[in-house]
């Protein structure tokens, strides 16, 4: 999943997909397929099969719609469905990807067979799994930086909202139609979903409240005053020099109604390699998500089975704790 999307960098986005929906179809296909014990040849069929199941626009990023949450499970069950047919007899193309009618042609207008290149480079060898990160926030990724910085400069300067004169961000183009335009609209979120991806909001509950779990995502939330107040004063401006999508910068200047001026920039989202949370925080995030919907006794006994992983004998355990 995670070579099909960096085969072309920033191109889905560009041509307004979300890349989880596509290229997830093919990490489902690889999975199940292997779990199913396909042929080669079958395995390529189910690719081939997956080409004419991906799919998911960003437009939910217009109001805040729920589709979003449903591309991972769809892409999921696409690629299982895939693998069913594929091992059934049925046939997809064998050029899925590189082909002249092919995926990257289609969703990213690409037509290069060096792309095949870079998505096999270090097939393997490297494992683009040891990059993935675990978000501290329950909101887009990209934002995470500017909201620690956000952070950062509330606790170390004790800063109010009330001195805030204005929030200014440098920020890469790509991210632009996703979390900042259109301005007026990120600056007032129509309900908790559509907040996830405004920036204006993001940095203002953070400076506001000192925080953004899931309870800042609740559409009630989001009319808070005292937020909103903060998030009309809160702009950006480009900065080329980000090479987004291989960085993800933040960086936040404040400028205060005395005249200071307070400054900020994170070179990495929090959560990955670069800046590992520790495990009491991922344990606390997850007890916090799964209390939810399930017992105290029962996430414990996830995350102790989860810890165990490494020297298990079997996932009996961790599926006993996972089974109502």
């Amino acid at each position: 999943m995670c070579r099909v999307g960096l085969a072309v960098p920033g191109k889905f986005h560009a041509r307004h997909y979300h890349p989880t929906a596509l290229a997830g179809t093919f990490g489902a296909a690889a999975a199940s397929g292997k779990l199913h014990g396909l042929t080669e040849d079958e395995l390529v069929h189910a690719f081939g099969i997956c080409g004419s199941q991906a799919g998911g626009i960003i437009e939910y990023l217009a109001d805040g719609a729920w589709t979003k949450r449903l591309h991972p499970g769809w892409a999921a069950h696409a690629g299982v469905v895939a693998t069913l047919l594929a091992q059934s007899g049925f046939t997809g193309p064998e050029t899925v990807f590189e082909g002249e009618h092919g995926f990257y042609r289609a969703f990213a207008g690409e037509h290069d067979a060096r792309r095949l290149d870079e998505l096999l480079a270090g097939l393997g060898q490297t494992w683009e799994v040891e990059r993935l990160t675990f978000k501290p926030y329950p909101c887009g990724s990209i934002a995470h930086p500017y909201m620690d910085c956000a952070l950062r400069l509330r606790e170390e300067t004790r800063l109010a909202p009330d001195q805030i004169a204005e929030v200014r961000c440098r920020t890469a183009p790509g991210p632009v139609p996703r979390l900042w335009e259109p301005l007026a609209q990120k600056r007032a979120p129509q309900n908790g979903y559509a907040a996830k991806f405004s920036l204006p909001y993001l940095l203002a509950v953070i400076l506001v409240k000192g925080r953004a779990g899931l309870a800042e995502f609740e559409d009630e939330a989001v009319r808070d005053p005292a937020v909103l107040a903060v998030a009309s004063r809160v702009s950006y401006e480009l900065d080329p020099a980000i090479d987004y999508p291989r960085q993800f910068v933040g960086h936040v200047r404040i400028r205060t109604h005395d005249g200071r001026e307070l400054e900020a920039r994170q070179d990495h989202p929090r959560g990955g390699a670069e800046l590992p949370i520790t495990p009491e925080e991922l344990t606390a995030k997850f007890r916090g998500n799964a209390g939810l919907v399930v017992s105290a006794e029962r996430a414990a006994r996830v995350i102790e089975s989860v810890t165990a992983l490494a020297t298990a004998a079997s996932l009996r355990g961790l599926v006993e704790a996972l089974t109502p």
